[in-house]
Order: structure tokens, then sequence, then C-alpha cells
């Protein structure tokens, strides 16, 4: 089973959560009530759509992640998944997710403001896949 299809799993469990087809046209995408939070496209990449603000709280240690890619004025955010640690980062940032749209307004949606897939290369770091 890939780290992917693992966290997959995990998501599609929680109550807050609903499955279904990516709006992309490619792959799984788990929504809340409200709007998708997540797009499975490979076997390692995984699209979050995060807040504006809350991408502008954590800018700093989403940037220091080596598993995170941030496109300037996006509200998605690419995680490559390439060990365990990559997948419970994703269920942190899941969780943030839907925690930040329950408090917080709905953002008006641009049309921009499309997942990451084909605006993001994510190359495997070093040492990655021999665990």
């Amino acid at each position: 089973m890939t780290l992917a299809q693992r966290a997959l799993d995990r998501l599609q469990a929680w109550p807050d959560l609903t499955a279904g087809p990516a709006s992309c046209g490619t792959g799984r995408a788990l929504r809340s009530v409200r709007d998708e939070i997540v797009h499975f496209h490979s076997d390692r990449d995984v699209d979050l759509h995060l807040t504006r603000r809350t991408i502008q709280r954590f800018h700093y240690d989403l940037d220091g992640s080596s598993a995170i890619h941030l496109i300037p004025d996006s509200r998605w955010v690419t995680v490559h998944l390439d060990c365990e640690a990559d997948v419970d980062l994703l269920m942190s940032l899941v969780s943030i997710a839907l925690k930040a749209r329950q408090s917080a307004a709905p953002e008006p949606q641009a049309s921009a403001d499309r997942c990451n897939f084909h605006r993001v290369t994510v190359l495997p770091r070093d040492g990655a896949g021999e665990r």
C-alpha cells in the first residue's frame, strides 16, 4: 500500500470528510461541508487546500519543510509523501485546515484558485524511498 493510499484510508474515516473525485479531474478528493480540502493525485503527491490566513500564519514552517511545496498566491500546498512522518504531517495539516474552516468566514473563490496539480514539480529528497 502506498503512503498516499494509507493517508487516504485514514482520512476517509474522519467524520468531517467525504470522498469523491477531485474537481481538477485527476485523483480522489476529500471534502468538508464547505469545499474540497485534499486532492490525492498520485502515490506520493497530495494537494491540500488551506485558508489564506493559515498559510500566512504557518508560512515559515511550511516553507522550511522539505515535504511541502508552496506556490505564490495559491491557497493550495503540495505535500510530497516520502515517509510516514510526511503522512503524519499531512494529517496535522488536514486537521488545521478543517479547524480553520470552522472558525472563519468563507473566503471568496478566485478563478485562479485551483489545486497545484501540473503547477508544481516535486523532486524526491535525498535518500527518499530507501526506508
